[in-house]
């Protein structure tokens, strides 16, 4: 069953979904994903707030530019759109939205009110490094690979909504913005330890229990290294907690939006 495709805006060259009025939001999707991913956030944030949730080139309706190789080169994809804003903005990514949530708040300070990176890995162990590169120097560009290997990653074996929705935009993904997507995904290596020392704003790091991959570990060191760091690990969730765990991710977001909006 293929998830609704929700109505978009085309901004500084990003398909994007947005919706609500007030403080401004960023929703940042991780690899082989689109907009549709942080649903369930859109829906509870933009009661409230100014919702942002763009397609990262090659993924959903923004076309692959075959530029991207690098995780750089979509931070610069989406600094455009963050400078359109009238104020600086809460840039919440997952995964490798989260790596490029992180590096905005780094590299554009000015833009970024407070930042949330959920599921962000930090410092891979070797295994891990090797494994992660291995995936990506399988993928040719030009065929999709079987996406169970990756849905058993992140939702086990249990089938769910959210897993069917996953299944279809993997499916449809553009080949070659998967590609490069997933080179750079797995090529970087998380913040450095100077660069969450070095962040002038407020960051929650949060991840589920069960995550095998951004584990809670990660978050905890990265909540210590940042001056305003803050964690928040989410019982019983593994990678894809933003769908599969939507109410405590929302309330999480909610507040900290509340403390860095008083």
């Amino acid at each position: 069953m293929i998830s609704t495709i929700l109505p978009r805006s085309e901004l500084a060259g990003l398909s994007a979904i947005v919706a609500g009025t007030g403080r401004p939001v960023l929703l940042l999707h991780g690899v082989g994903l689109r907009a549709e991913a942080w649903g369930a956030q859109i829906k509870a944030l933009g009661d409230t707030h100014h919702v942002i949730a763009p397609d990262m080139p090659g993924h959903g309706e923004t076309p692959c530019n075959g530029q991207c190789k690098e995780l750089d080169d979509y931070v610069q994809a989406v600094l455009p759109l963050l400078r359109m804003l009238d104020e600086p903005a809460l840039v919440v990514g997952h995964s490798m939205g989260a790596m490029i949530a992180l590096e905005l708040a780094k590299s554009a300070p000015e833009c970024v009110r407070a930042v949330a990176a959920l599921n962000a890995i930090f410092e891979r162990s070797d295994e891990a490094k090797a494994a992660v590169q291995a995936r990506a120097a399988s993928l040719d560009g030009s065929t999709m690979p079987d996406p169970t290997p990756t849905l058993e990653r992140w939702f086990g074996t249990e089938q769910s909504f959210q897993r069917s929705a996953c299944d279809d935009w993997l499916r449809m993904a553009d080949t070659l913005g998967y590609k490069q997507a997933y080179t750079a995904f797995a090529h970087a290596d998380g913040p450095s330890r100077q660069a969450l020392g070095g962040l002038k704003c407020p960051a929650l790091f949060a991840t589920g229990a069960h995550e095998p991959n951004s584990t809670p570990e990660m978050s905890h060191i990265m909540a210590d290294l940042a001056p305003q760091g803050r964690v928040l690990v989410v019982d019983g969730a593994a990678h894809m907690m933003p769908m599969t765990h939507a109410a405590d991710v929302n309330s999480a977001l909610s507040a900290f939006a509340q403390d860095i909006w008083p």
